[in-house]
């Protein structure tokens, strides 16, 4: 699902809590969803495994989004849910071929679920099923349209400055490279259990606070890129040995949130935002700013948004302008 984020400053907040269907919390967190009521599904995406859920905590009546997925399969347990221990109900057969139910052990059905709390409404909206559409951003409608959209927005990425400045999660730090200017730091991305090596998701955000997305980058900025794609995947080879040609590496175009930040995800792994209309090669963007200095800042980038997405609504609202005024010239 691609989609444009953009958080609104709230009150301070309890933690953003990272549960898993085991019970282990990675920060400070919940035993179980005891408090927790459903409103209702916001999406259901029954390919991938995975439920949005719009909630609400018992106690105090404050909006939660949980999103829970299935844990993929491992090497042991798949050995052990084939086995005796799982009981099966005959759905039907036909010749060779036969269709069953199985319900294995507790412990071998796990869940991992992502707990955003208090959540605004722009998350519930993030997270609710919409119809998507292609936009054709030129570089003239980034000026006019997408520039003075994100100037105009309070985007709360004070989390990453926590996680640049060592505030928080430095346990989970994979590597860094302290240069303010070429210099990021390497850390599994919430989407990974770190369990299983094919789902690996690493980011690597970029110590420069100045870069919002690829729009901003120039050859000035080649050294940073060159740097995350040599040592990120030098990392993670001595980290997760997993070879360089299993790596797949790309921006995200609109990002999540307006920080330079690079995605390391396993070949294996079909992450959303991977494929076509969102993700952008990291290769490819040296290659182009190689040849043209400021290839993203005249390039016409297109991407995908949800139809009730503030920018996307801001397009659509130019469009509109564009063709009155075509007709007011007739």
């Amino acid at each position: 699902m691609a989609d444009l984020t953009v958080t609104e400053p709230s009150p301070p907040k309890k933690a953003k809590y990272q549960i898993s269907g085991e019970g282990d919390s990675r920060e400070k967190g919940l035993e179980s969803f005891s408090n927790f009521k459903v409103v209702k599904i916001l999406q259901n995406k029954a390919e991938s495994k995975v439920v949005f859920l719009h909630a609400k905590l018992d106690s105090n009546e404050e909006d939660a989004v949980v999103i829970v997925e299935k844990t993929p399969f491992s090497d042991d347990t798949i050995r052990q849910i084939v086995s005796a221990d799982t009981k099966l109900k005959t759905h039907h057969i036909n010749d060779i071929y036969g269709t069953y139910e199985g319900y294995p052990k507790p412990e071998f059905n796990g869940i991992k679920a992502t707990v955003i709390y208090p959540a605004t409404e722009k998350h519930l909206l993030k997270y609710t099923y919409q119809p998507l559409h292609n936009v054709e951003e030129s570089a003239d409608d980034y000026r006019k349209i997408t520039l003075p959209y994100l100037k105009a927005q309070q985007f709360h990425i004070q989390w990453v400055y926590n996680i640049l400045d060592k505030k928080a999660e430095t346990e989970r730090i994979v590597f860094e490279d302290s240069d303010p200017i070429t210099g990021f730091i390497l850390l599994p991305s919430m989407q990974w259990d770190k369990k299983h090596i094919e789902n690996m998701y690493l980011i690597a955000i970029c110590h420069l606070r100045d870069l919002m997305s690829i729009r901003d980058l120039r050859a000035e900025h080649l050294p940073l890129l060159k740097n995350i794609l040599s040592k990120g995947k030098k990392a993670i080879k001595e980290e997760f040995s997993v070879a360089d040609d299993q790596l797949k590496i790309y921006f995200h175009y609109q990002p999540s949130y307006y920080h330079l930040h690079v995605h390391f995800t396993h070949l294996k792994f079909d992450a959303p935002g991977s494929s076509i209309g969102r993700a952008h090669l990291l290769t490819d963007v040296i290659e182009n700013i190689e040849m043209v200095s400021d290839y993203y800042e005249r390039k016409t980038l297109a991407f995908i948004s949800q139809e009730n997405n503030p920018l996307y609504l801001k397009f659509v609202e130019a469009k509109k302008e564009q063709i009155q005024s075509q007709d007011l010239d007739v």
